[in-house]
């Protein structure tokens, strides 16, 4: 007879974690770079992004209230809290059917006015529309603009000198 999975008391695995992180890390980038390219408030996740907003707001009245401090700055330990854990297992469980990959790990920023880094990333279950929909990623679309501008000059930059690198070459020659 086959027990009910409890995730709860769930074993971590080295490999499965792995596995995890990666596709986190490779969401992170994803999103980071939808961020330098789309207005947050017009960057749509998912078809029924309304929906789950809507749904948030209801389940999670204190997320929802201006000025928005629950959302802007993650409170990391009530979010592993029982409490925490136990609403945010609910509210993500009633996308199963709904939404692709629900309840797969994602890495967030636990400051939305930061861009990702060791001190403001956690690792969390996928669903975050909140902070786009609110406007509070406006100043990480911004960040976002100019780390790929300080990016793109800096490939510039590396192409001229190799081109005067490969100039002075050709001229010894």
């Amino acid at each position: 007879m086959t027990q009910q999975f409890d995730p709860n008391n769930a074993q971590n695995l080295v490999e499965i974690e792995k596995q995890f992180a990666v596709r986190a890390v490779e969401h992170a980038q994803v999103y980071w770079n939808l961020l330098e390219k789309v207005q947050p408030k017009d960057l749509r996740l998912t078809r029924i992004d309304d929906e789950i907003f809507e749904d948030l707001s209801n389940r999670f009245p204190e997320l929802a209230k201006e000025p928005y401090e629950g959302l802007i700055k993650l409170d990391e330990d009530w979010m592993k809290s029982p409490d925490g854990k136990k609403r945010w297992r609910e509210f993500i469980d009633s996308y199963k059917d709904k939404v692709k990959d629900y309840n797969f790990g994602s890495l967030i920023r636990t400051d939305c006015r930061d861009e990702y880094g060791e001190t403001n990333t956690i690792f969390v279950t996928r669903m975050q529309i909140a902070r786009n929909r609110l406007g509070l990623n406006d100043a990480a679309h911004e960040l976002a603009i100019h780390e790929a501008e300080k990016e793109r000059q800096q490939k510039e930059k590396e192409k001229q000198e190799a081109e005067r690198t490969k100039k002075g070459k050709t001229k010894r020659s």
